[in-house]
């Protein structure tokens, strides 16, 4: 799948990943332009951790071609990987040191200028919400705490492109609603590649979604695109102020031969349909005087599209 973007940060082509005789990930190729959010959906098991660890670098494609801002990864993976910032499923912190301490050992791993390491960590402090708890030891933090500090160090090194892989996981709502936040403030004039089982997550944060089944790549899209091309059922919403006028509408509406089922809520009427019926709903309603304020074709949600791709 193509980018917007007329920069492209990551590419991959035709990467494919055995593990033995298990084929993990099949033949998927898509690029992330510079600035983009794309969100990596699929089930357990699909291959999404393993294609996010094989653009850091952490393994091989069995076969393929990754790129980072045109370096050839499996070529030069050191000069790659300086390009990138990940923050894995579980973050990789040493629970027996202070928040400081440990970012300005990552930093020093990292090869952060040492005239900028002072400054580098001050911002990702001040940039994740860690700066009361600098001095503490990681291990006594709360877990949100503890992903604040993964996202840290996977900035510290001021990376063009950041990977997140599950960050969200096993945080209670309101931790949620304040990682997102901080993903989508350091999402900024970064790439994002975002791995989540959430769906609001994908929507409140991603420019594009990707989803992954089978280790195969089944659908692509940016969010503005999607329409109800992965279903034959059309969803079309009439408003209708008048009460009576709704019952009666809904009457008339549902003797016609395409219609599947018409629900009413106050003074929401909803359609499925077999086809867009859109200018023959209008037709029949105004040979009643029944006009209403708005009608328009619903999309699907991401919902619904992720379970119709993923399961066939």
């Amino acid at each position: 799948m193509k980018t917007r973007k007329e920069e492209v940060l990551v590419s991959l082509e035709n990467v494919t990943k055995y593990y033995g005789d298990r084929l993990a990930v099949d033949n998927i190729s898509f690029d992330v332009g510079k600035g983009e959010i794309l969100g990596f959906l699929g089930p357990n098991g699909a291959g999404k951790t393993t294609t996010m660890r094989m653009i850091t670098g952490y393994m091989p494609p069995t076969s393929g071609k990754i790129t980072i801002i045109g370096i050839n990864m499996q070529e030069n993976p050191v000069e790659a990987k300086k390009h990138i910032g990940y923050l894995p499923e579980n973050p990789p912190v040493y629970g027996e040191m202070t928040v400081i301490s440990y970012l300005k050992f990552v930093a020093r791993l990292k090869r952060v200028n040492r005239k900028k390491i002072n400054e580098r960590i001050e911002f990702v402090l001040q940039k994740c919400g860690l700066e009361n708890v600098k001095n503490r030891i990681i291990g006594n933090l709360s877990r949100g705490y503890r992903q604040r500090v993964g996202i840290a160090q996977a900035i510290v090194h001021d990376p063009e492109i950041i990977i997140f892989d599950e960050p969200t996981v096993g945080l209670d709502p309101q931790q949620v609603v304040e990682i997102r936040n901080l993903i989508k403030e350091i999402s900024n004039q970064k790439t994002v590649i975002l791995s989540t089982h959430i769906l609001s997550e994908v929507t409140k944060i991603c420019d594009r979604v990707i989803i992954i089944s089978q280790g195969k790549l089944v659908f692509g899209k940016y969010l503005d695109e999607i329409g109800d091309e992965t279903t034959e059922e059309k969803k079309i919403r009439l408003v209708i102020d008048d009460r009576e006028e709704i019952k009666k509408a809904a009457d008339m509406i549902s003797q016609i031969p395409s219609v599947i089922k018409v629900t009413v809520s106050d003074s929401n009427l909803l359609v499925i349909s077999k086809d867009d019926i859109r200018k023959k709903l209008v037709q029949k309603l105004s040979e009643s005087n029944i006009l209403p304020t708005e009608i328009y074709k619903e999309r699907p949600s991401l919902e619904e599209i992720y379970l119709k791709v993923v399961t066939g």
